[in-house]
């Protein structure tokens, strides 16, 4: 063959591919992939442009944070007035009792100090026995929160929990439900799937009522009634009162989140350890429950931040958790008209603690998907 003969294929003009690696690609395809996220995205930005700005200017820019009293933020309408937060920070977070005994105040900031020593290590992966830093949060710690913020111990002088009130009443509240309602669940959840009908009906009733009933109508009920069923000469302050309800309803919601784990186990697990001539008890918290548990981790979280955001509704028996005691120090004589910011830093604060709940289960979750890890 000559090779005037000789033929050639003439590749036609293609566009270059597309990028799908990095921020580029990821914008084209999550905010400009279809006409409706393209036009979710514009209408997004406008109002982003349209809200932020004024927002940034008045909370940051021409914030007021100077001076002690309320006449710096008069002469100043035009930013928020942090001065009213710095004033009353105390108050907003330990409550009128330690704002009014500044000599005290050391025994909430130790608590809460004690805490985040706890709870930061756990975080970071690279830290040391953390099954014994869980362990000492879960049960030294409430032991170490009660002697030092009740007091009665130690030469510490007794607190007014009745005066007890912003985060501090508000975390512990919340704190208290959660370890408490914890075991009850896992416990409440075991009976519901108990072979003994005695068990499986009682525990069926306890959590059907109280998630039937209205987390209000609880905290009524604890404050009002329960001192009823108890002998004369015996009382609970309406924190005690307040936790046992919330501990309570806390623990159905808890048991049904467990419950979905360990139905979602599949019955050669269980066979296989009765197989293995393995008792109800040992193969239940070696074989079944380690596995429900991981399963249940978006659930149960779920229900704990819930539960954190629902401790504002203890104001309906007289007591000023977080959002209540902010309310109260923005409608006093000295500080009448300044909700926003008070508002805005409780909602700033819940944001914190639920965030911090939700990131680390997800980390968590992460961590224990063994099955991804497998792959």
């Amino acid at each position: 063959m000559s090779e005037n003969s000789t033929n050639f294929i003439k590749i036609p003009d293609r566009e270059p591919p597309i990028n799908s690696i990095g921020w580029l690609a990821w914008i084209r395809h999550n905010l400009f992939g279809s006409t409706t996220n393209t036009l979710i995205t514009v209408l997004f930005f406008y109002l982003f442009y349209l809200y932020i700005p004024p927002f940034i200017d008045w909370a940051i820019l021409n914030a007021n944070i100077s001076g002690s009293d309320r006449s710096v933020c008069d002469a100043n309408k035009a930013g928020a007035c942090w001065t009213f937060i710095k004033v009353r920070l105390d108050q907003l977070l330990f409550g009128l009792y330690f704002a009014t005994n500044p000599e005290e105040i050391w025994r909430p900031i130790f608590v809460f100090a004690l805490f985040g020593m706890l709870v930061v290590p756990l975080v970071i992966d690279s830290t040391p026995h953390k099954k014994w830093l869980l362990m000492i949060l879960l049960t030294i710690y409430p032991v170490i929160f009660i002697a030092v913020v009740y007091g009665g111990v130690f030469g510490i002088p007794v607190s007014d929990t009745g005066q007890w009130g912003g985060l501090l009443l508000t975390f512990a509240l919340a704190f208290v439900g959660i370890v408490l309602a914890l075991p009850l669940g896992i416990l409440l959840a075991l009976g519901r799937r108990s072979e003994m009908p005695i068990v499986r009906a009682l525990s069926i009733t306890y959590i059907e009522f109280w998630r039937g009933t209205p987390l209000i109508t609880i905290l009524f009920m604890a404050s009002v009634m329960l001192p009823l069923f108890f002998p004369s000469g015996v009382e609970f302050d309406k924190v005690v009162r307040a936790m046992i309800g919330i501990t309570l309803f806390q623990s159905a919601y808890t048991a049904e989140a467990v419950r979905g784990g360990l139905q979602a186990i599949d019955k050669g697990q269980n066979e296989a350890s009765m197989a293995l001539g393995m008792g109800y008890w040992r193969r239940t918290m070696l074989i079944i429950l380690p596995q429900a548990l991981k399963i249940s981790i978006p659930s149960i979280v779920n229900t704990f931040i819930a539960l954190f955001k629902d401790t504002s509704l203890v104001s309906i028996i007289g007591l000023l958790d977080l959002l209540k005691m902010s309310q109260n120090a923005s409608r006093s004589l000295d500080w009448n008209g300044y909700d926003i910011e008070g508002y805005l830093f409780a909602g700033f604060i819940f944001w914190i603690f639920c965030f911090g709940m939700s990131s680390y289960s997800q980390k968590l979750e992460q961590k224990l998907d063994t099955d991804r890890r497998s792959e």
